[in-house]
């Protein structure tokens, strides 16, 4: 047996980690959503600010992506089911802090809380699936993984609008207390604990400090761009306690020179270290494998395109439609039942295409739902027109995301596995922040551009009038549109901004297609054939487990 290597027997009690993983990944996934729905009744009992709701959902996703890196590796060294419980504690108390705020602090704080955990939850449970399962059974893990993210940030909306309609926004954040419950239970009864045993002793704290700084000043400019200005300040003006940024350059261009200086500093120094032999936060050479280097350019393009699409889509069906926020939730659903039905197939599917070619259908059959929904938008669109483009996006999405993600792993040795699944989360972090950015930014400078030319050509108000009636409906991000024709005492403005808004939402949605095409594009990049693990052994079933 010179020719492979032989590793202890699989952990009989893999299958039965499995529930817990999905389960705990769902509580994460689901949580990032709800509270959009929510947020509107958090502003009126909380009486929030608009910057406070921004912050609302801005702080939990900077801290997620800041984290993700050192959560990986933390749960590489020093175990990840203890990483995993960690984590779920973390996230149980940040649930419990939001449901008894009574103001902004402690409902911001509550929030950093929960990504705290969620950082601290999603690399653990990635990773552990990566450590338990090889060949043909990790194809499936990795289906139920992705397809549990999948679907839950579509239920988030759903059972937020619910919970808020039918009892009140405190119950948003207490549901995840029973499932916090359950989670401890099942992973201290059945997930096996895994860690690299070979880990270098030593910490890399300046690698740390350079990579959370990096990430979070990049992220907060992509969050944050439209609020403060992408390069000079807007009447709104940062401020940190009695703090108060008064330059007329905006904080954005600053934040965003502050985190590319430091990502550079933090690869200088994790190579440096890697040179010396000392131990890094961040292996980069994990990028020398084709397959991880071309699966995270893709990842990081598909996450642009789908969250782009989703923020404008849910703004196009509450302004242009008057859906309710629980009609917009269950519209949505239909993209959580196209993932869940998908999941069933999946394993078939890439037993005779391959993992590599479930890509691509997956993605093929997003861009092209998304492509149909873009040209099908309009005022006389009905909800079973979208909730079917939609379950074919979710197909789509059930296939691209498990598969994607188990390419991207799939030559990435275990030992590694922590942080190259921290890293890949990272990615696509980063690149849902991108989309929610650049796409966001899209859809609102159209809808403005829309509506300021067919004023201009089709009513009667002063320039004046007029430009207060773009600013109106450009700042509520359209949110205003329903009620716009009682504001203003002119109806037909009501149709106006909500033929605009078509506009907007048609380029949004069909350059998203274009970008989820660019990411399909970037996995022809891929080895043409599942390359064999260098850490894929010949299992020896007299071993003692290698794993709690």
């Amino acid at each position: 047996m010179t020719a492979a290597t032989v590793v202890p027997a699989l952990n009989p009690r893999r299958w039965w980690a499995m529930p817990i993983v999905a389960l705990t990944v769902s509580i994460v996934i689901m949580d990032a959503t709800v509270v959009n729905v929510v947020l509107p009744v958090l502003i009126r009992d909380l009486s929030l600010t608009s910057a406070d709701a921004e912050w609302v959902n801005s702080i939990y996703a900077l801290v997620f992506a800041a984290l993700l890196i050192t959560t990986g590796r933390l749960g590489d060294r020093y175990g990840r089911r203890r990483l995993l419980i960690i984590g779920i504690l973390l996230f149980g108390a940040g649930s419990i802090l939001a449901a008894l705020a009574t103001g902004a602090p402690a409902l911001l704080a509550a929030r950093l809380v929960q990504g705290i955990g969620g950082a601290a939850i999603l690399p653990a449970t990635l990773s552990t699936v990566n450590a338990l399962f090889t060949g043909r059974e990790r194809g499936i893990a990795f289906a139920i993984w992705g397809s549990t993210i999948g679907g839950m940030a579509a239920v988030g909306p759903v059972v937020g609008g619910w919970l808020t309609t039918a009892y009140t926004w405190q119950w948003a954040f207490l549901i995840n207390i029973p499932v916090v419950i359950v989670v401890l239970i099942g992973a201290l009864a059945w997930v096996p604990e895994t860690k690299d045993e070979h880990a270098t002793r030593g910490a890399d704290t300046l690698g740390i400090v350079l990579s959370v700084v990096g990430l979070s000043t990049i992220v907060f400019g992509l969050i944050e761009g439209q609020r403060f200005g992408w390069w000079t300040s807007t009447s709104n003006r940062l401020s940190l306690g009695t703090l108060q940024w008064n330059w007329d350059i905006s904080p954005v261009p600053v934040a965003f020179l502050v985190g590319v200086g430091g990502t550079l500093l933090f690869v200088l120094h994790e190579r440096s270290r890697i040179k010396a032999g000392k131990p890094a936060l961040v292996d980069l050479r994990l990028f020398a494998i084709r397959s991880f280097r071309y699966g995270s350019i893709a990842a990081l393009v598909v996450a642009l395109g789908e969250f782009g699409m989703l923020f404008a889509l849910p703004l196009f069906l509450q302004g242009s439609l008057g859906y309710t926020a629980l009609k917009t939730g269950l519209v949505i659903l239909a993209l959580a039942i196209g993932t869940f039905l998908s999941s069933g197939v999946t394993p078939q599917l890439t037993n005779r295409i391959g993992a590599r070619g479930v890509v691509r259908v997956g993605l093929l059959a997003e861009a092209l739902a998304i492509l149909g929904l873009g040209l099908s938008v309009g005022l006389s669109i009905n909800a079973w027109a979208i909730a079917g483009w939609l379950f074919v996006y979710g197909m789509g999405v059930g296939m691209a995301t498990a598969q994607l993600t188990g390419v991207i792993l799939a030559d990435v040795p275990i030992n590694e596995s922590g942080q190259a699944s921290g890293l890949q989360s990272t990615v696509r972090q980063l690149g849902s922040a991108l989309g929610v950015a650049l796409l966001g930014t899209l859809f609102i400078s159209t809808l403005a551009t829309t509506l300021s030319s067919s004023l201009a050509t089709h009513s009667s108000l002063t320039t004046s009038q007029q430009a207060s009636v773009v600013s109106v409906v450009q700042n509520s991000a359209g949110a205003v549109i329903p009620q716009l024709g009682s504001i203003t005492g002119q109806p037909g403005l009501q149709a106006v901004a909500e033929s605009s808004m078509v506009t907007a939402t048609r380029e949004t949605v069909l350059t998203a297609a274009g970008v989820i095409l660019l990411g399909l594009l970037a996995t022809l990049a891929l080895p043409g054939a599942p390359t064999p693990r260098r850490d894929e052994p010949v299992i020896d079933a007299d071993a003692a487990p290698a794993i709690a």
